[in-house]
């Protein structure tokens, strides 16, 4: 007998820019269930995001998800005895989560600086489609394009 389906768990939105994705943002950034230190790592870089370009930083940071944030991954799937990488498109859920996770990887591969200031940097630098996180898709958007021929097999 199959599993009922979870419920989706409702999310508050943050309490300075009063956005959902922000939130969402912060609970991955969060380490060990420190979500105040979290917050404050996203709010010092946010502010160093208004300083450095003069912009709105929800703006910088919206435009950062939406560079980073994948149209198509691959899936792998077992057919006849072979495993296959199945290029298929990403759910707009799915898209918020792997663009956060990404950014998140990128910063943390970096070396050298407090956490907010490599934050703020990989996220103005996603805004500008550069960055480790960029690359990512562009890599995974590579990968999908080389299994293109294999398409047939979604389902």
């Amino acid at each position: 007998m199959r599993k009922k389906h979870r419920q989706k768990r409702t999310i508050e939105e943050d309490l300075i820019y009063n956005r959902v994705e922000c939130t969402r943002f912060i609970n991955y950034l969060m380490q060990r269930g420190q979500k105040a230190t979290a917050e404050k790592n996203f709010y010092k870089a946010m502010e160093i995001i208004k300083e450095k370009t003069k912009k709105d930083p929800m703006e910088v940071f919206d435009a950062a998800l939406k560079n980073v944030a994948p149209i198509v991954e691959v899936k792998s799937r077992r057919i006849g005895g072979a495993n296959y990488q199945i290029p298929q498109e990403v759910k707009p859920d799915r898209q918020l989560t792997l663009a956060c996770r990404w950014i998140i990887q990128a910063v943390r591969s970096r070396r050298g600086k407090p956490f907010y200031e490599k934050l703020a940097e990989e996220i103005i630098a996603a805004s500008n489609n550069e960055g480790a996180a960029i690359k990512k898709k562009q890599d995974t958007h590579r990968i999908a394009e080389a299994n293109r021929a294999f398409a047939r097999f979604s389902w």
